[in-house]
């Protein structure tokens, strides 16, 4: 089979590679009939994720056809169309049963495997391990492309930005940062009544798509950030502020954008440390956030997916096939210039 193989800081090639096969009896191979790409890949290709080794298969995300099924699987067959979601877990170990797959223990201590510790899914079949308790079957009324957002970066958005942001009905929401996991964010929002949302990003593009994608105000980066999202607000601050980008200025932005009270939701990969300024923060019973995906809300999200209340094919903006994978890592990895948000690869 073929498979994108990481070889070093900027080396990567599509290249033949040895079939995915059962190695356990919890295992299935699945044909790769959808994926995409994440930050996280770009993040493994400049060399910023060790574990990451010479001859890795990358990526972890993809929608597929069951090809094969190990002897202890009972839960599927042969044929079923599944999402193979980011986060892999036994379902038994301490944290698994905690509802925080993310450090399943059975599997390395991260549930992120895929594209890190094992082979990943930007191949034309993978093999994934606990089967039974980390895939899940699409419904035939959802499209493989609205299915392939929910392997990582709507979990991402609605679990580590709503739902640790504690998004209540009327609420005030910023979301700093509208690329794929910010307008997951925005997208999910809704879910839980906010009366507000307001996108805060540098790029033009993606604020429009995030007013697409049900934000209520968009505010372009820039001297008065803080000022014209605080005039929205009464002069008050938002209840949750959300971090989407991963840099030290826009934890800040987001940090001074929240009320007393407030929740700040961290969602951003912080490769450099952040200095906050605690001594003005301590005294405003602000809550700071922060995590990796545990991707245990995919079955609500695909009810709202299939019931056409989350419109997840929206966030598809370029397509390519596996031979062209060279050419979407090159669009998505200059997503601004290209305006991408995220890009569908498929055979």
């Amino acid at each position: 089979m073929k498979a994108l193989v990481y070889h070093g800081p900027d080396d990567k090639a599509w290249e033949d590679v040895p079939d995915a096969a059962v190695q356990d009896p919890t295992d299935v191979v699945v044909r790769v009939d959808t994926t995409t790409i994440c930050g996280t890949d770009l993040h493994i290709l400049q060399g910023d994720v060790p574990a990451v080794t010479d001859g890795r298969i990358l990526g972890h995300e993809a929608v597929g056809t069951i090809t094969a099924v190990g002897d202890a699987v009972s839960g599927f067959a042969v044929g079923d169309r599944v999402l193979v979601p980011a986060i892999t877990k036994c379902g038994r170990c301490e944290y698994c049963q905690r509802g925080m797959p993310s450090h399943c223990q059975t599997v390395g201590g991260i549930g992120w495997i895929f594209g890190h510790l094992i082979d990943g899914t930007q191949a034309e079949f993978v093999r994934v391990p606990y089967a039974d308790t980390s895939l899940y079957k699409v419904p035939e009324s959802v499209s493989d492309e609205q299915a392939i957002f929910l392997a990582d970066s709507l979990p991402t958005g609605y679990e580590v930005g709503v739902l640790a942001g504690r998004v209540r009905p009327g609420d005030t929401v910023a979301v700093v940062g509208a690329g794929a996991v910010g307008l997951s964010a925005v997208l999910t929002t809704g879910l839980w009544g906010a009366s507000r949302v307001i996108a805060i990003d540098s790029n033009k593009f993606r604020l429009e798509k995030a007013l697409e994608f049900g934000a209520t105000d968009a505010v372009e980066v820039g001297p008065g950030t803080v000022g014209d999202v605080t005039a929205l607000t009464d002069g008050l601050g938002v209840d949750v502020a959300i971090e989407a980008v991963g840099y030290p200025e826009t934890l800040l932005t987001a940090a001074s954008l929240v009320r007393p009270g407030g929740t700040i939701a961290n969602v951003g990969v912080h490769g450099t440390p952040v200095e906050l300024p605690m001594q003005d923060m301590w005294i405003s019973n602000v809550t700071l956030t922060m995590g990796l995906v545990d991707t245990v809300s995919i079955p609500t999200l695909l009810k709202m997916v299939a019931s056409g209340r989350i419109p997840a094919e929206k966030m598809g903006t370029h397509r390519f096939t596996f031979d062209q994978i060279d050419e979407a890592y090159d669009v998505f990895k200059n997503a601004a210039a290209n305006q991408a948000l995220k890009v569908v690869i498929t055979p």
